[in-house]
């Protein structure tokens, strides 16, 4: 049972680090990952966000 309580605590800080999409950090990250491992949506917010420089409402955050 803790080893799964662990890992799930885990799995919260790592989902907690990643950078919020549209953001200058995601589109930097996103450039360098091969664009064969994106998928479909991460494609989309890339287009929206970092090619047609539409950033993510500061209401969001």
């Amino acid at each position: 049972m803790n080893k799964i309580l662990l890992a799930l605590i885990a799995g919260l800080f790592m989902v907690g680090c990643q950078p919020k999409v549209g953001s200058d950090e995601w589109c930097a990250k996103m450039k360098e990952k091969p664009k064969a491992d994106w998928s479909a949506n991460e494609a989309a917010d890339y287009a929206e966000h970092c090619v047609l420089d539409q950033k993510p409402d500061e209401e969001d955050q």
